[in-house]
């Protein structure tokens, strides 16, 4: 079981909020922020965003003539089922993520470690909340904001609108773009990841709350009696 795998929680624009703007029959070019501007901006935007609530809806989709993943055996029922349930995050390095449909996992982070339950399986595995892990798109919205520089290249494609696409600068990672759009009330409400299989992962947030509080029992994690635990 792989984390980033499990992670892929969804992570980019729908494509009508990524193109221009239709003004007559004239077609006004949106205007990209310098690169530093969009990290700046970003970082903004992550900094007011202490403590995080909601509920999730995340679909994967790919492409039918992708031949590496037919090579993997995954169907269309696989590539393209829709996962829902609900997520808290609190910074710095604290993430909380259940999926309840159409099957029960949950996975919490300390702040040191990462673990993942699967109550069908009585299975968790135990993780450190290294670099490679804490990279991960799905915590993104929990970690550090001063490594977003570090760890990825920074993009805003229109410097009027509060979306960002994020490329990993180390090229072995799960992903090859993240894009984020936050809202009127500055929330973050879609994520669309795109991955090197040719997958592209769409998270969309509702019942969205803002910096309240969030019990601090929500980021423990007790492996029930009778779990089989796995380090990794």
């Amino acid at each position: 079981m792989k984390f980033a795998k499990k992670m892929t929680c969804a992570l980019t624009l729908s494509v009508m909020t990524l193109l221009p703007v239709v003004s007559g029959q004239v077609f006004a070019a949106p205007v990209a922020a310098s690169a530093q501007k969009a990290t700046t901006s970003l970082v903004q935007q992550l900094s007011g965003l202490q403590r995080f609530t909601a509920d999730f809806e995340q679909t994967t989709k790919v492409a039918t003539n992708n031949k590496p993943l037919q090579k993997k055996g995954l169907t269309g029922q696989h590539m393209n089922q829709t996962f829902k349930g609900s997520m808290k995050v609190e910074r710095p390095g604290k993430f909380y993520w259940e999926t309840t449909s159409p099957a029960k996992q949950t996975i919490v982070t300390t702040g040191k470690e990462v673990w993942i339950y699967d109550p069908d399986l009585q299975q968790a595995v135990r993780q450190s909340l290294d670099d490679q892990v804490a990279n991960t798109p799905a915590l993104l919205l929990s970690g550090n904001t001063n490594q977003i520089m570090q760890s990825y290249r920074v993009t805003q494609p229109d410097r009027t609108k509060l979306y960002f696409t994020l490329f990993p600068k180390q090229q072995d990672g799960a992903f090859q773009s993240l894009t984020i759009s936050f809202g009127a009330n500055k929330a973050p409400n879609l994520m669309v990841l795109q991955d090197s299989l040719g997958q592209t992962t769409y998270v969309r947030f509702s019942n969205i709350k803002m910096n309240a509080t969030i019990p601090a029992s929500v980021f423990k994690f007790e492996p029930p009696k009778g779990t089989d635990i796995i380090d990794q």
